[in-house]
């Protein structure tokens, strides 16, 4: 049994006064002991944790034979390539490096809502009213080089879900025309 002892000395020894001896007082501590317990098992069972916040992502099968694979044509007026390199760097066209569209030049821009968002905002908006259909929007190509960092691929994946883009994918072939605009990118 738990208990709190307090002791009232009685006065001091040799004085030649008798005085009556009083009785310890006791507190009987079992049941706040058994109320905290309890307390404690009640809140850390209704208690929800944070779950980690993560982002679904479809990746691709895993493909035994490498002879199935076929190239996808995708309408060049609704895709747009965002190359990823060194030091927050990003470099974007509108279109095929080869033939870009109409304004679709490369260029380069920055993370954040003056720079790469804002572009994509742009295209989220001209690409349905280009094709005519409502149900075709933009396609972002991300394309990370080997100097990027993975926050520069978090930072642009979280590009595509504030301005809802679409469809997007990352993909980590490049042609050689990109390959020589991504050397360009991660040399200046």
């Amino acid at each position: 049994m738990a208990e709190l002892n307090t002791n009232d000395g009685g006065g001091k020894k040799g004085s030649g006064k008798v005085r009556s001896k009083k009785q310890n007082s006791k507190v009987d501590l079992t049941a706040m002991v058994d109320l905290a317990f309890l307390l404690i098992t009640f809140f850390m069972l209704t208690t929800t944790l944070s779950k980690p916040q993560a982002m679904d992502l479809g990746l691709p099968d895993k493909e035994e034979d490498k002879t199935k694979e076929k190239d996808i044509k995708v309408d060049q007026r609704r895709t747009m390539t965002i190359i990823l390199g060194d030091d927050n760097k990003i470099e974007w066209f509108h279109g095929l490096l080869e033939a870009p569209e109409a304004g679709g030049k490369p260029t380069q821009t920055t993370h954040g809502r003056e720079g790469i968002r804002k572009e994509i905002l742009k295209r989220v908006e001209s690409v349905p009213q280009v094709t005519g259909n409502k149900d075709k929007g933009l396609i972002v190509i991300i394309k990370p080089t080997k100097e990027s960092t993975y926050r520069n691929l978090v930072d642009i994946l979280d590009e595509m879900a504030i301005c809802s883009v679409p469809t997007y994918a990352i993909v980590n072939d490049f042609s050689p025309e990109e390959k020589a605009l991504a050397d360009k990118l991660n040399k200046k």
